[in-house]
């Protein structure tokens, strides 16, 4: 297979451009708002690098191109694989699973079949890009096979795999039936990537249980078969006689562009767009602000029953007090999908109607998504920042917000159930489970005296401006150079601790 000649090729199920397509079929583009791309992009512009994804449409074969200092490679997928690769297996089947089956997976062979299909387009078309000895670093639940497939077809790289959202406990996983196949494939990697301690832990007794394979601590040893090429992995003997290879597994928190938000922050067009918006709001004393996709793992119908709640016990009064929720269309032909929409905008109706005045609106309910200038003119608006997610792997909306308060004031309530809770320490954590409990720290939030809100803001802005995205990569990057030199992992990891790297943070069990 012929090589491009990229030195890092990054894999993920998208393309970091969302497609237009004309009256004529033809394509244009525009950046993605997503939170991955985000993260990565810098990453791929500063390396001169390849990416790898889906072009966002269905039946789009088109040549790689070039685009905002990236070389991007289209992946085509017809209308059949979207229903079955990504609606069906990874988004009915491996996400609720994921989640904690905050709703229940649904297993089809068929979807099975096709994801298996999808994932060797996809490690084909990485290999394709990577010149010899390369990096691919490869992202996502949707793409859980492509570590092995490219190590089987090309021992010189180097592969690392992310993780982008939780791993189950033992009992959770092992309901999926492919369950060997998956682990697997993710062990093709020289370091796999998660966010919190937890999910590596829970990776690591997955490959016990499943595989027998020895672990210590961040490190898993995988028997190497006979006449099996290695490229420039280090094989060892291991107590019980048997030639392994080493793999990393463990936590590598995500964030985000920090100084771009601070910057966007600091203009003083996004300032006057938040004053207006605070007065288009009719000026409330407080104004709490939700931002999420529109799904089940993201605890809003649990934010608007405890907002809800409190209107009704006169806690708070419409007067005073607003709710923004911006819920971003998400997977609108998934059923579950569907039927949270419908729950969600009901129960907006509902407490719209009961308790908003012909001046004052309970909640502004937005269905869409907003540009991040938009976005940065809302968090500096929003005097309460609202994030009750069920299960999630981070959250980077926590951290966008505590960026984007230059003026260090504000209150972030956040879920202990999110990865940056691990990390945001001064916010008011909660568990969304607990009405009561969310509705106290709401009251908190809101009630909360300007000496304690900078205090606390002060404090998560130093972690979010310290640990930032560039970090999170240079991090998983220089894991992955070790992987390719060292034997012996102690070394790396007694540096990484003793430079309190995000990586060493022991998160709060969940």
């Amino acid at each position: 297979m012929a090589s491009a000649g990229y030195d890092l090729v990054v894999v993920a199920n998208r393309l970091p451009v969302d497609v237009t397509l004309d009256d004529d079929g033809n394509p244009s583009w525009t950046r993605s708002p997503g939170g991955l791309v985000t993260a990565l992009e810098p990453v791929v512009q500063g390396s001169d690098g390849a990416w790898v994804g889906w072009g966002g449409a269905a039946d789009l074969d088109l040549e790689p191109f070039d685009a905002d200092d990236m070389r991007l490679v289209p992946v085509p997928l017809s209308e059949d694989e979207l229903t079955d690769y990504y609606e069906g297996f990874s988004n009915d089947t491996l996400w609720p699973l994921y989640h904690d089956v905050i709703q229940p997976p649904t297993f089809h062979r068929q979807w099975w079949d096709v994801y298996q299909r999808v994932n060797r387009r996809f490690a084909e078309a990485a290999a394709a890009q990577a010149a010899p000895g390369a990096t691919i670093w490869v992202h996502d639940y949707q793409l859980q096979l492509v570590p092995k497939m490219l190590r089987d077809a090309r021992p010189d790289l180097v592969i690392g795999f992310f993780d982008h959202i939780p791993f189950p406990a033992y009992g959770i996983y092992a309901q999926l039936p492919w369950r060997r196949q998956v682990i697997e494939g993710l062990l093709g990697a020289d370091v796999i990537g998660f966010q919190r301690l937890a999910d590596a832990g829970n990776f690591a007794r997955a490959v016990r249980r499943l595989l027998g394979y020895e672990t210590r601590g961040s490190v898993i040893d995988v028997p190497v078969r006979d006449g099996e090429a290695v490229g420039h992995r280090r094989v060892k003997t291991n107590r019980r006689g048997i030639r392994v290879r080493t793999v990393l597994a463990k936590q590598f928190p995500i964030s985000i562009d920090a100084q771009r938000y601070q910057e966007l922050a600091s203009r003083p067009d996004i300032q006057a767009r938040a004053h207006q918006i605070r007065e288009e709001l009719g000026d409330p004393r407080t104004i709490m602000l939700g931002v999420d996709r529109l799904d089940y793992t993201k605890g809003i119908r649990h934010r608007l029953k405890a907002y809800g709640e409190l209107l009704r016990d006169r806690s708070i009064d419409v007067d005073d007090i607003t709710l923004v929720q911006v819920a971003s269309p998400s997977r609108e032909r998934v059923e579950t999908y569907k039927q949270l929409r419908d729950e969600v905008e009901l129960t907006v109706s509902r407490i719209n109607g009961d308790y908003s005045t012909i001046s004052h609106t309970a909640i502004s309910y937005l269905h869409q998504g907003y540009p991040r200038e938009e976005m940065v003119a809302l968090y500096l608006a929003a005097d309460v920042m609202l994030v009750t997610a069920l299960r999630d792997g981070m959250n980077l909306v926590a951290k966008e917000y505590v960026a984007s308060r230059i003026d260090n004031d504000g209150v972030l309530v956040l879920s202990e159930f999110t990865g940056a809770s691990d990390e945001l320490k001064q916010a008011l954590l909660v568990n969304p489970h607990d009405i009561e409990g969310l509705k106290d720290a709401m009251l908190q939030a809101i009630h909360m005296p300007k000496r304690e809100r900078a205090r606390r803001m002060r404090a998560l802005r130093k972690r979010v401006l310290t640990y930032d995205v560039q970090r999170w990569s240079a991090t998983f990057l220089d894991a992955l150079a070790h992987v390719t030199s060292d034997d012996d992992y102690g070394a790396y990891e007694r540096a990484q601790q003793a430079s309190s790297v995000p990586g060493s943070v022991a998160p709060s069990e969940s």
